[in-house]
């Protein structure tokens, strides 16, 4: 198809960009920003679909496996530098935490019969724990108005997924840790990659990231016997997780905790559970209540109120705009 050779030049060419830094920072944050909850909202009722046709395991090695290659493939073809030492170690590592971790946990406990509500209502407080995070290891200052916005958007995941919240299905006290842990690896990685691991190559470094996550999972893989039924759905499914949640959302990650401040990039996770819910509404015919299009709006604005940038900022970067040269009301020099 001509599709997928244009993805991969563009792949290609916005590694290129995110390497550099200069393209990119062309590109408004919000519209990053929108790009991003769009893309990866749309991750989870393709994985609703592909697990009802294959084991838990098995979906997320072939998925990590199958983006890692085409991650290093478009590396390979672009020319890209590969992290080395540590460097390798510390991507390595931040693909173990936000992408092995972190689903294999909540997929395991969803599977163990925690209720998906639950599972979103706790994720969605991986904001405000990454703000914490942040503070403590990076010295990023939470405004009071940004703690403001947390409170919106906390109040709006709550609003979104409150009505599906219900009795675990006999899910024991070993699932429920297992989300806790699921928030705690997606939070803690954020940190981490922000700090060590966002100035490598974008393609290079999430090729080591889905290579990481994957190999450790393997074994989980094979004790549930590889199972898929190799239905179009599953296939189907599976293609979308690859191409656009991890060779387009996870790319976007990666440029906005480049460029911005990492609670700031964690803030946008508030609007998934919202967007979702209206993305299963048009794909899965899932109902679209008023408390979930409320929730899409109180939570929108939590986020605007968490990632306004402060007056004084505003005013610096005013100040630094070239400014319109003076009228003169008489030729040159006018002396």
């Amino acid at each position: 198809m001509p599709i997928l050779p244009a993805m991969a030049r563009t792949l290609v060419a916005a590694g290129a960009r995110a390497q550099g830094g200069a393209s990119s920072a062309r590109l408004p944050a919000g519209l990053l920003g929108v790009a991003f909850v769009a893309l990866w909202s749309t991750g989870y009722p393709a994985a609703r679909i592909a697990l009802d046709h294959s084991g838990p395991f098995t979906f997320l090695v072939l998925r990590f496996a199958g983006a890692g290659l085409i991650f290093a493939a478009l590396a390979w073809l672009g020319g890209a530098a590969w992290p080395r030492g540590r460097a390798a170690v510390h991507s390595a590592l931040v693909g173990a935490l936000t992408l092995g971790l972190q689903f294999s946990t909540l997929y395991w406990a969803a599977a163990r019969g925690v209720n998906v509500g639950l599972i979103a209502l706790i994720v969605g407080m991986m904001p405000i724990v990454t703000a914490l995070l942040s503070r403590a290891f990076l010295g990023e200052v939470v405004r009071p108005l940004q703690w403001l916005g947390f409170a919106f958007g906390l109040s709006g995941v709550a609003l979104a997924v409150g009505e599906g919240i219900g009795a675990g299905g006999g899910a024991g006290s070993g699932a429920y840790l297992a989300v806790v842990v699921g928030l705690l690896a997606l939070s803690v990685g954020t940190v981490y990659q922000k700090r060590h691991a966002s100035n490598v190559d974008a393609r290079s470094g999430l090729a080591l990231q889905h290579l990481a996550a994957a190999v450790p999972l393997l074994p989980f893989a094979f004790h549930e016997g590889l199972r898929f039924d190799a239905s179009g759905e599953f296939f189907a499914s599976l293609g979308w997780v690859i191409g656009v949640n991890s060779l387009g959302a996870f790319v976007l990650l990666f440029v906005l905790l480049r460029r911005g401040a990492v609670n700031q990039v964690a803030t946008l996770f508030f609007l998934m559970p919202p967007a979702t819910a209206v993305i299963d509404y048009f794909v899965l015919g899932d109902e679209l209540t008023a408390f979930k299009v409320a929730g899409l709006v109180i939570a929108a604005l939590g986020v605007f109120l968490a990632t306004r940038a402060p007056r004084a900022a505003a005013a610096a970067v005013r100040d630094r705009a070239p400014r319109p040269a003076a009228h003169r009301s008489c030729p040159a020099p006018c002396e």
